[in-house]
Order: C-alpha cells, then structure tokens, then sequence
C-alpha cells in the first residue's frame, strides 16, 4: 500500500516547530519504507476524530536536522506535541490504539 499523502523533503526548522501553537503531530518515514506504507492505514484511523490536528509527513533520513533534533531512528515515528514540547511519541505503530493514547495524551 503507498502513503496516501507522501512524506514531504521540505520540513519546517526545529525551531520552527518549538514555536508551533497547539497541538501538532510529526509523523517521520519514507515514501519507500515498507514499515512506513504498511502503518499508513492504521495511522488514518487513528487520525480520524482529530481532523483539526496539525499533521506533518517529513521525510527523514541522514542529515535531514529535524528528525536528528528529535533523534528518530525508526520509521515511522510520530512525534505528538502540544505548544513545540513533546508529550507522546509512537516508533512503528502496530495499531489505532497506540495511537489513540498518544493522542488522548495531548
């Protein structure tokens, strides 16, 4: 199955991100990872009741700084924040209910 939206090359600056407002989710990967196509169902799922939640797909991988900053080494990751600080993070989710909690935690 192929990502139904594919993971951006343009990722806003850590910075940037610490900045956000409310609640945001980073979701890390590839467009080719498998782990990352395999999770992209489940991540929808979960992502349903939380239409208004801000989503980034940012393509990782070496020396892309963003996901360096956050020290990812799994895809995917979902990184949860509320106001740019971290609350929750998800490493290769195997269901919407992992999900689920991480979102009820924000």
């Amino acid at each position: 199955m192929a990502t139904q939206t594919p993971y951006s090359p343009q990722a806003p600056s850590r910075a940037e991100v610490n900045a956000l407002p409310g609640t945001t989710v980073i979701e890390f990967g590839t467009n080719w990872c498998g782990f990352c196509q395999g999770a992209q169902a489940l991540i929808a799922k979960a992502f349903e009741p939380h239409a208004g939640v801000r989503h980034f797909k940012v393509e990782d991988g070496p020396g892309r700084p963003l996901g360096r900053s956050f020290k990812v080494k799994l895809w995917p990751t979902l990184i949860f924040l509320r106001d740019g600080a971290e609350v929750a993070r998800i490493v290769r989710p195997s269901s919407a209910t992992d999900i689920a909690e991480a979102f009820a935690s924000l």
